[in-house]
């Protein structure tokens, strides 16, 4: 069973929620998903889908979870996903999730992900930001971090490792 550090995490969500609140300012043309959003969700949509999972849990999607997945999208994109591709993305994850369930996706998710152990890692500490985005974290969004961690071959020690990396990225900004 993975436990969280709440100071870590919560450094982590408040640096992404911040992130994520800041409005995409392009001209209408460029605000456009169009042609690149393929790319995007071929990049982005499984750890998108790990982080919708995550925001779904529970039954209900805060502005909270939804700027910290909007900030975590933006650090990774390197601010290329903009506004317009992480509607996309969420439309896509609703829809899947409605036309598949729960169980399917994650098991789906996993599978896309667990072919390159650093992405997997990223979907996961990103996952535990967003659980802890409300700033409480719903025994379903613990049970979907710990099905996730499983998953992807994320055990105790590690997911420790990889919380405790975060929180030393964090001290150094």
């Amino acid at each position: 069973m993975i436990w969280l550090s709440s100071s870590t995490v919560a450094r982590l969500r408040d640096q992404l929620r911040s992130r994520g609140q800041r409005q995409s300012i392009v001209p209408d043309e460029a605000s456009k998903p169009g042609a690149e959003l393929g790319a995007v969700v071929a990049e982005y949509g499984p750890i998108c889908e790990a982080m919708y999972l995550m925001m779904s849990a529970d039954g209900t999607i805060s502005r909270e979870e939804r700027d910290v997945l909007a900030g975590a999208l933006r650090n990774l994109s390197g601010d290329a996903v903009r506004a317009p591709h992480i509607d996309a993305l969420l439309e896509h994850a609703s829809k899947n999730v409605a036309e598949q369930g729960r169980d399917a996706r994650l098991r789906d998710v996993v599978a896309q992900l667990s072919g390159d152990p650093a992405r997997a890692e990223v979907a996961f500490v990103l996952a535990a930001a967003i659980a802890f985005a409300d700033s409480a974290i719903a025994d379903e969004e613990n049970e979907t971090l710990n099905m996730f961690a499983e998953g992807l071959g994320i055990d105790d020690a590690r997911a420790e490792e990889l919380l405790d990396s975060v929180e030393a990225d964090l001290g150094e900004r």
